[in-house]
């Protein structure tokens, strides 16, 4: 499998990176938001989005290990993960599949019971760019560590 393209229209890449960052400051926890990232890149299998998120939830030290290890399986992990990141991996899960067609209430009500507005809004923003960022990785095959997005 080789990649398809090798560079991202520079225009593209700066729009993302800046909805990614704004996002990311809106939601004012680091740790969540590579939770947020790594979660949705396991559920679209890319590769690329999972290697540089784990590498720097690892960096950084705002994600513990055991979360890291545990977070496939978020729901069964006992005290791994508090109601409000549990609440954020439900709502990543819901924008990111769409099984239904739509985020169902129930999803959406139990996140807002823990971030208020603007932050719920920087969520949805973030978990929405990082899909964005897995189809075009995954879209054009570029492979984990690659330097040509």
């Amino acid at each position: 499998m080789t990649a398809r393209t090798t560079h991202l229209d520079a225009g593209v890449r700066t729009a993302l990176l800046a909805v990614s960052t704004a996002a990311k400051k809106g939601l004012g926890d680091p740790g969540l938001a590579e939770l947020v990232q790594i979660r949705a890149s396991q559920l679209n299998h890319c590769a690329f989005c999972l290697d540089m998120h784990l590498a720097i939830a690892r960096k950084d030290g705002v994600v513990s290990e055991s979360q890291l290890d545990l977070l496939d399986a978020w729901e069964e992990a006992g005290d791994a993960f508090d109601a409000r990141e549990r609440a954020a991996l439900a709502l990543t899960e819901a924008v990111t599949v769409l099984t239904e067609g739509f985020v169902p209430d129930e999803v959406y009500e139990r996140a807002a019971r823990h971030f208020d507005e603007v932050r719920l809004a920087h969520l949805v923003a973030l978990i929405t760019v990082i899909n964005s960022w897995n189809r075009l990785m995954v879209g054009r095959r570029i492979p984990p560590g690659s330097t040509q997005w």
